[in-house]
Order: C-alpha cells, then structure tokens, then sequence
C-alpha cells in the first residue's frame, strides 16, 4: 500500500501547515490589537495631560489599556505628547506595542 503511506504524509503535512497559519494569523491579530490599545491609551494620556478630561495621564492610559485587555509597560510625559507601551501575553511570548500622542509640533 504505497498510496496510503503517501496520503497519510501529504495529509499531515497540510494539518502541520493550517496549524502554523492559525498561529501566525493569531499574532497578527493580537500586534494590531496592542497596536490599537497603545494608540488609545497614548492619546487618552495626552488628552490628560493637556486637561482635555480629568485625571492623571498616566492612570487614564492604564485605564484605556486595561479595558482593551493589555498592560501598560511604560507611560512617559514630555510636555504634552504623552508616549504609553502596552504589552499582553501570546502564549509563552510577551508581545509589546508603542504610540505617541500629541499636539502636532
């Protein structure tokens, strides 16, 4: 039965692949949502800073990470352009996105 050993090894060797484009397309999907989470939580620290709404820069970006299910790394202020980094879990990797909002300069 030659045929057979030959179909059970193309068949795994399509299973193996779907198995890797599913992990591939489910850290794409997870960097573009931490890259909307760090965007939102950039410009709600800006618009904190700049007392476009109240409280402190740097908890609101918490906030607005937390709500988009990522944690903030890093919150720095320069004046007011605020620049968050947000990081959540990929199975055993951390993925980590950076924004920066602002007025323009």
């Amino acid at each position: 039965m030659p045929g057979s050993s030959l179909a059970v090894g193309i068949i795994a060797s399509a299973a193996a692949l779907t198995v890797g484009l599913a992990a591939v397309s489910t850290a794409s999907v997870l960097g573009q949502r931490l890259a909307g989470a760090a965007d939102a939580a950039a410009l709600a620290a800006a618009d904190a800073a700049s007392g476009a709404v109240t409280g402190v820069p740097c908890e609101r970006a918490a906030q607005v990470a937390e709500a988009s299910g990522a944690l903030i790394v890093g919150c720095d202020l320069d004046g007011l352009i605020a620049t968050v980094t947000v990081s959540a879990r990929f199975g055993v990797l951390t993925a980590a996105a950076r924004a920066r909002a602002g007025p323009p300069s």
